[in-house]
This record gives structure tokens, sequence and C-alpha cells, in this order.
């Protein structure tokens, strides 16, 4: 649809907020583009170290590895039994201490930050998942854990 007044090269195009003249969108179109330009130039910056980090050792690196480098070891010893021997129970319980700990500290930074806008849903909801993991510490102290031999 050819309106009077315009310019050759620009029609009537319709579109969601209304019809729009056809240089006016590309106008907004390069300006909506332009504000993804420093994630794209980011992405591009990072897929170019990534690439450099993996094929520059490739290149570069020396191939001549001795039997001492090659050789199987797991906690710095030699493998002298089967994969499959039992473990220490403590080692699960250190891991679950850990994660009991993680945890906490993961969820008391931001709840402590917007504690202001919670109120008291958001308050009490955090001392019942504190006192979950409070019995999970209770649990692993009373089992030993904290005491390595």
């Amino acid at each position: 649809m050819r309106l009077l007044g315009l310019p050759p090269g620009q029609d009537i195009i319709p579109g969601r907020e209304g019809p729009l003249i056809r240089g006016e969108r590309m106008e907004n179109m390069n300006a909506f583009l332009l504000e993804y330009l420093p994630i794209i130039i980011f992405i591009g910056i990072a897929a170019v170290i990534g690439i450099a980090l993996v094929v520059v050792p490739l290149l570069i690196a020396p191939s001549n590895p001795d039997p001492e480098k090659v050789s199987t070891y797991e906690c710095g010893f030699n493998a002298f039994d089967d994969a499959r021997m039992r473990f220490d129970v403590r080692f699960y319980l250190v891991s679950i201490l850990f994660i009991i700990f993680d945890l906490e500290v993961a969820f008391l930074f931001p709840w402590s930050i917007s504690l202001n806008e919670l109120g008291p849903v958001g308050f009490w909801s955090m001392f019942v998942f504190l006192g979950i993991l409070t019995i999970g510490f209770v649990y692993e102290w009373k089992k030993g854990a904290l005491e390595w031999e």
C-alpha cells in the first residue's frame, strides 16, 4: 500500500503495535540488535579463548609421558585391590557434612540480604530450614564423623 507524502522505499507495514513505516521499523530493529552487541562480542571472545586453550597445548606441549606418569593411582597410592572394596562410612559422613554447611551458607547470604522484603514467613521458614540442617549436623556428630582417627 502506497501512502502519499512518503519518500520512495517507505511503505506502511502492519505490525503488532500498529502500522509502522518500513524505515522506522528498520531503525528500531537496528537499535534492538545494538543492545545485544556486547553480549555477542563477549560470547565470541569466550569462544576464541576456549578454543585457543584447547588447541595451543595440543600444538606446543611435549608428548613423551614416562611410565610413572601414566600409571594408575588412587588417593596417592597404587591400586592394590578390587575397585569394589568397601569404604569407611566416615567418608560419606564427611561429604554429608560438607553439603550441610555448603547449603547453609548458600541460602543464608541471600536470605540475610532480602530479610526486610520476606517478612515473618520468610524469617520463620529459614529457621525451619536451619533446624533441619542442625538435625543433620547432630546426627553426624553422634555418628563420630567429626572425630577422625
